[in-house]
């Protein structure tokens, strides 16, 4: 048995290897991408207390379009959730973006910036409440192709976006701010 799970590692590492691993242009292909990270969000308040936040994590996916060699079309959708002094939160990230896509000499990897629209779906807990809030991002990373249809790829990411409500049974009992840093890592399979 041993042997045999042994023998088929070395099977599907070969031919993920062998495969045609550059990248040429994603132009007119379509993919799927998994993801998951790190999070620094922004301190925000509670009443006059300033409420520490916590790193946390971030994970989701999203689709990826190529419209030209080096123009790409993305949405995501993440899910982050972190602790803070007083609550712990959670934000829903739906992302509608655009990358830049660099050619580089060396075709496995290809380097890109983006920029977007962010609608930022926040919850705590504690019977807290808070405001859904639009924002907008920046982001860079680089895509590595393992072969034609599989990529690694890493990310930073800084969202920006105006501080939001926090509400209670009593009304508002102080800001949220949604603004954060992430990296992530993660796989894109393109279909085509």
């Amino acid at each position: 048995m041993k042997k045999l799970i042994v023998l088929a590692c070395a099977a599907a590492t070969l031919s993920l290897a062998s495969g045609n691993a550059h990248a040429d242009s994603i132009k007119g292909r379509v993919g799927v991408t998994g993801k998951i990270g790190f999070l620094v969000p922004s301190d925000g308040d509670i009443g006059p207390y300033k409420n520490k936040t916590d790193v946390g994590f971030i994970g989701g996916g999203g689709i990826i379009y190529g419209i030209d060699d080096h123009f790409a079309a993305e949405i995501d959708v993440t899910r982050s959730e972190f602790d803070s002094d007083f609550a712990a939160f959670g934000v829903t990230n739906v992302t509608l973006g655009a990358q830049y896509r660099f050619a580089l000499s060396q075709p496995k990897l290809v380097p890109y910036v983006g920029a977007g629209l962010d609608i930022l779906i926040s919850d705590a807990d504690h019977g807290l409440s808070v405001n859904t809030m639009v924002g907008a991002h920046a982001s860079a990373g680089i895509d590595y192709f393992i072969m034609k249809q599989l990529a690694l790829t890493a990310e930073a990411k800084l969202v920006v976006a105006p501080d939001t409500d926090i509400k209670g049974l009593t009304g508002k009992v102080g800001n949220f701010d949604p603004t954060a840093v992430s990296t992530t890592f993660g796989v894109r399979f393109f279909f085509n």
